[in-house]
């Protein structure tokens, strides 16, 4: 309980550290507020857009296209991670053509997503989509690919199916490395939303952000990436209990440096 403590209190010290130096950094002139604002403006500026109700509609729409794009790409490279880690002939032949899809840029996607599903939500979530996806699937092959070759051999001998495998070996073994994934995959599923938005929208978190770049108001855009940050946190936390739920048979790492 103490180290939990002294961890949030670091923590909330690094935050205050930050803003401080963001305040007299415009104070003293080293920060021209025309281009960086002040944190005090930024806080009520995204309190006002709340109180006032404005920002709710596009931090809706924003949530369903983050949402959508998170569970259909962790969803899809999960099950996709699973099935070709155990054909290895299938996974040789389309190995170079993951990597190379991979390895394109997004961004580039995005109009040709806009052409095929319109300006509504789908084209954003279709982004997202192809960001979570290759994050979880690589993690979760990779997991699955971990297993030692001694205990498939002895659960082979011990007269386990290939079902008794996925749920006593195979699964046990990948969460671990799917959880791990889908920790980063929460944030590029907003990014994706928000990018989407950002090229081409009527409405969202990223079109608000654009907007308000467009008319130089830097404070806007601030406000809208502190609004992305603490949406991206209260997601992840709701991944974390998850994780804690399905993963209660893990070990906990020994504490080390701070003793409670």
């Amino acid at each position: 309980m103490r180290s939990r403590f002294v961890l949030t209190f670091w923590q909330i010290l690094v935050l205050l550290g930050f803003l401080l130096f963001w305040h007299f950094g415009g104070v003293f002139g080293y920060l021209d507020p025309f281009f960086f604002s002040r944190p005090w403006d930024v806080l009520v500026r995204t309190w006002n857009d709340f109180v006032s109700g404005v920002i709710w509609r596009h931090l809706w729409i924003t949530l369903v296209e983050t949402i959508l794009a998170f569970v259909i790409g962790s969803v899809g490279g999960v099950l996709a991670g699973f099935w070709l880690a155990r054909r290895e002939l299938l996974s040789a032949v389309f190995q170079p053509y993951l990597k190379a899809v991979n390895a394109m840029p997004r961004v580039v996607l995005a109009p040709i997503f806009a052409l095929w599903f319109g300006l509504g939500i789908w084209s954003k979530v279709a982004l997202g989509v192809t960001l979570v996806f290759f994050i979880v699937f690589f993690a979760v092959f990779q997991g699955v690919k971990e297993v030692s070759p001694v205990l498939v051999a002895n659960a082979r001998m011990l007269g386990m199916n290939e079902r008794q495998m996925l749920r006593h070996l195979y699964l046990p073994a990948a969460l671990s490395w799917m959880f791990a994934s889908l920790h980063t995959a929460v944030g590029f599923a907003l990014v994706g939303a928000v990018v989407g938005e950002y090229l081409g929208s009527a409405a969202g978190l990223g079109y608000r952000i654009q907007q308000a770049e467009g008319s130089f108001d830097v404070t806007g855009v601030f406000s809208g990436m502190l609004v992305l940050a603490i949406f991206v946190l209260l997601i992840d936390a709701l991944v974390t209990l998850v994780e804690r739920r399905l993963l209660v048979w893990r070990p906990q790492p020994v504490a080390t440096g701070i003793q409670g």
